[in-house]
């Protein structure tokens, strides 16, 4: 997505998963070729959302790391919480440690928890550890010591020692300077295992994107999306990857607050299904991150947007388990087979099953410049269908696969909401990615929302949220504190100054020029707990921890002792607001809006004709009934028999469900 003499325009070529910036260059070289009579020489800032790193983790694929620590503590990741994901599952496996026991190094030290230096590492041990270490020649080096958040001095020590050896540092101070021992630990050695890759990956990119439009276009400075909902500099992305293995559907739910907030909505579930996943998160008012995450079973502890994903998208594949039960995800076809639709896939799919009950038009996907093979899906399906022994009807077949996908995505919509506090009714459904709208409003149905929301240009909406993102960057710091009524204002101010100099350093360094707006907030709980939440660091902080205690858990103690954990402090970088220009349907509203067809389309198992419109025909303010299949360039809506839809003035498409 870019912008244009005023106007938002969209363009989507196929992914190359081996290596995605071949696609980016794809797309820069198409842009620089639409304009190459009038743009020669335009300048573009590029700002990109990766899946790099989520896919590295997920895949396991990322770096050969090296892990120093206090000696004694070498097998803090192995260990971990001792949670069991799956308590009554005798067979279930724990999640594999990214670094192995033969690369787990302990060096000779300890500080203690009030920051007091008790042991120093000498020279020899030093010297020592170096030579382990490069004995070992990994690909990456990740030090995290006992208590160096509280006093550097030592793992500052161990670090200047390895640097000579030339490889990538991740060092837990400079990355993430909290206590909880695992997740520091964890969120470090994460770092290390994805930054030669990223750092590779973010080179080839540069490279790529100067050379792209053939001089046609410049690409002086590239931004990459965070985790936590801004954008930051290339190097800064490129030497702490894991703050941006959300990357993607950050972009996402950052355009998804935008767009609703335009036609009113503050209060909103969004919902991204994509080809492989789908990405779900609950909004009040701003988008925000939290402290404590987890990756593809491991934690995380850089702020990260409230996102939770499962593996139900458009690829994901339909089977039959053990037990004759129909099972869809969460393994995907990926872009590389593909659904059976797109010609070279052979296993069904949601997206196959959608097409074969008429909700995806073939003639009009991405806008008719690629057709779907309808016959090639329909007689592959009945094949697989054969050889599974099923006895069910293809149309059977699809409208279950359709219902088990939804079940999927619906547990996820109860997880960010009923389980968190919030009453589904009072939000609106944001459907978007290439497949929300198609099941947007039967999931709104099944949890009592009442509104769903299909923004402009769905399919492109992540790169709609990184285009209005601001310039963001996060600071923390532990500090254990204990109070009842009150906290000290001088010593909290003074903290918060600390990382404000800290803050302005580096924006400073990466020559970020305006106003910096600083956001303030604090890591509580009552003293025994173990664990925290996040509360803005205003005025009467007790009063407003007990009250989110009691919005979250259903009970609060009013007297009891509070400890004040971690300072947190988010920078600001505002950037200028997107202007574009709205181009909405000029016809009189009393006129009526003419379908470019009508087909039989499949609710409930039952086939029903109904009307095919392009979003592009739809006029601004008029409303019209279900049921209806409206299909634009990026994504297809599909809105049942009764419901109530329109395009308000904002460009959104709103569907009334009850």
């Amino acid at each position: 997505m870019w912008v244009e003499d005023g106007a938002l325009r969209t363009l989507k070529v196929f992914s190359t998963p081996d290596d995605p910036s071949r696609a980016i260059a794809e797309a820069l070289k198409k842009i620089g070729d639409a304009g190459r009579k009038n743009r020669a020489g335009a300048t573009l800032t590029l700002l990109h959302g990766t899946t790099v790193g989520t896919n590295a983790l997920l895949q396991r694929k990322g770096a050969r790391v090296a892990l120093i620590t206090t000696a004694g503590f070498e097998d803090v990741i192995e260990i971990g919480r001792q949670a069991r994901p799956r308590r009554y599952d005798f067979f279930f496996d724990r999640v594999a440690p990214l670094v192995s026991r033969e690369l787990r190094f302990g060096v000779k030290e300890r500080t203690d928890a009030e920051g007091r230096v008790l042991g120093r590492p000498s020279d020899a041990e030093l010297t020592r550890l170096r030579e382990a270490v490069r004995l070992a020649d990994p690909d990456a080096i990740a030090i995290s010591l006992l208590f160096s958040f509280a006093n550097t001095e030592n793992e500052a020590a161990v670090a200047a020692a390895v640097a000579e050896l030339g490889k990538p540092l991740s060092v837990s101070h400079r990355i993430l300077p909290e206590f909880r021992e695992y997740e520091r630990t964890s969120t470090v050695v994460v770092n290390a295992y994805l930054q030669p890759l990223m750092q590779s990956y973010m080179e080839r990119l540069a490279e790529r994107a100067t050379n792209a439009g053939d001089a046609r276009i410049f690409v002086p400075r590239i931004f990459v999306m965070q985790s936590s909902g801004g954008i930051t500099a290339l190097a800064s992305a490129a030497r702490e990857p894991v703050r941006t293995v959300l990357s993607g559907p950050a972009g996402g739910l950052v355009g998804a607050a935008a767009m609703a907030a335009r036609s009113g909505f503050r209060k909103i579930l969004s919902f991204d299904m994509g080809g492989t996943s789908t990405d779900v998160a609950a909004v009040q008012g701003e988008v925000r991150a939290s402290g404590q995450s987890e990756v593809a079973g491991l934690p995380v502890g850089v702020p990260m947007l409230e996102i939770h994903t499962v593996g139900a998208g458009g690829g994901s594949l339909a089977r039959f388990d053990a037990g004759g039960a129909l099972r869809v995800g969460p393994e995907s076809a990926g872009a590389d087979p593909g659904p059976i639709c797109y010609g070279r896939g052979t296993e069904p799919t949601v997206t196959d099953a959608n097409l074969l009950m008429g909700r995806i038009r073939p003639d009009r996907f991405l806008g008719g410049e690629f057709t779907l093979d309808v016959e090639r899906a329909r007689r592959i399906i009945l094949e697989w269908l054969k050889k599974q022994g099923s006895r069910l009807s293809l149309e059977q077949f699809c409208a279950g696969v359709v219902r088990v996908v939804n079940a999927n995505m619906e547990r996820a919509l109860r997880v960010v909401s009923i389980e968190r506090g919030y009453d589904p009714r009072e939000f609106a459904l944001v459907a978007f990615g290439g497949a929300g709208g198609l099941h947007a409003c039967e999931l709104a149905e099944a949890i009592a929302i009442p509104t769903v929301v299909i923004p402009a240009r769905p399919g492109a909406l992540s790169a709609f949220g990184i285009l209005v993102s601001d310039v963001v960057k996060d600071y923390s710091r532990t500090l254990l504190w204990r109070f009842s009524d009150r906290l000290p204002p001088a010593k909290l101010e003074k903290e918060f100054r600390k990382l404000e100099a800290a803050a302005q350093k580096e924006f400073r360094a990466e020559r970020w020029r305006g106003a910096l707006h600083y956001e303030r907030s604090l890591d509580l709980r009552y003293r025994g707990q173990g664990y925290e939440l996040n509360v803005p660091a205003m005025a009467n902080v007790p009063a407003r921890f007990h009250e989110e205690h009691q919005r979250r858990y259903g009970y609060h103690h009013a007297g009891r002792e509070i400890e004040l954990v971690t300072l947190r402090l988010r920078v600001r970088l505002r950037t200028p607001p997107l202007k574009v220009a709205r181009r909405l349907a000029t016809r009189k509203p009393s006129l009526g809006v003419e379908p470019v067809e009508r087909v039989p389309v499949f609710f409930h198992d039952k086939a029903v004709t109904t009307p095919v419109f392009e979003r592009r025909d739809l006029v601004s303010g008029r409303s019209m009934r279900g049921p209806a299949v409206i299909t634009e360039y990026s994504a297809t809506t599909v809105i049942p028999a009764g419901k109530k839809f329109w395009v308000d003035v904002a460009e959104n498409l709103i569907v009334k469900i009850g």
